[in-house]
């Protein structure tokens, strides 16, 4: 590993390059904000990729990438006379020592739990100058819904609305399942919805799949289960599986399209059974 000097020098090294970068390169130095975001998240799942992959490898590439768009964020706030690097790694340093009174307060208290530590972080949130005024102000608009329910979720636990035991949660989420199928007629075997209009009964569709969805996601983090990844999983599953489903049918001289749902059924099974 580098010492802290050769960590300094790497740092600098780094502001050197992105400085040339917007100064001679023309894609470079034509990007903004707005240009950059869709790049960034492309970049944070490539990171999530290499995490879950646990490749270190990945995962150190993916973190230059990602410093990379930190950098540059920061010369675009430096050239419009906003913010620049130190302003960014300031701002965090002080963010972090006063959310972490247990490590950096005169009284620290080295005997708290994790569990202390997250709830008492919610809380110190609140008191920031120009801080949020409601614990789940902070939680970004444009996050993806599985993980936004998560960290709703979570953040409203950390201050103590949650379940006594994770037990406890499975009553609301067969209530939700079964309101979702009451949504769509199933349980009742009567037309969907709640009224003769078809946008009245979609968007009570949609509600109550929500609810449903969000109490499962609720389960999962409540068991120490990531609702994303175990989505994410499934999703590969199945991709795994019907692409073994298509190629075999095309080996077979079958058409996908023609075939009953039997038939598809069985070749699935066999990728099933080969453990794909």
């Amino acid at each position: 590993m580098h010492s802290k000097e050769e960590k300094l020098q790497a740092f600098e090294r780094a502001v050197g390059v992105m400085d040339d970068l917007r100064e001679k390169c023309p894609w470079n130095h034509a990007q903004t904000n707005a240009s950059l975001r869709p790049l960034t998240i492309e970049e944070v799942y490539e990171l999530s990729d290499a995490v879950l992959a646990d490749d270190p490898a990945e995962i150190c590439k993916e973190l230059g990438d990602l410093a990379l768009h930190v950098l540059f964020y920061s010369k675009v706030g430096e050239e419009k006379g906003l913010y620049d690097i130190a302003d960014v790694l300031d701002g965090m340093c002080e963010k972090m020592i006063f959310r972490h009174p247990h490590v950096f307060g005169p009284g620290a208290d080295e005997g708290m739990t994790a569990e202390e530590v997250a709830k008492a972080w919610e809380l110190r949130k609140k008191k920031e100058r120009g801080g949020r005024r409601t614990i789940l102000e902070g939680v970004p608009k444009s996050c993806e819904p599985v993980r936004k329910a998560f960290i709703l979720q979570d953040k409203a636990s950390a201050v103590g609305f949650d379940w006594d035991k994770p037990a406890d949660v499975w009553p609301k989420v067969d209530e939700e399942l079964t309101e979702a199928r009451e949504a769509v007629g199933f349980e009742t075997r009567k037309a969907p919805g709640r009224s003769g209009s078809q946008e009245v009964s979609r968007e009570h569709a949609e509600e109550e799949f929500g609810d449903a969805m969000f109490a499962l996601v609720n389960a999962a983090r409540l068991y120490g289960v990531d609702p994303s990844v175990a989505l994410a999983k499934a999703c590969d599953k199945f991709q795994r599986r019907f692409t073994y489903m298509e190629t075999k049918a095309g080996e077979r001289g079958l058409d996908l399209g023609k075939m009953t749902l039997a038939e598809m059924d069985a070749i699935w099974d066999e990728g099933k059974a080969a453990g794909l």
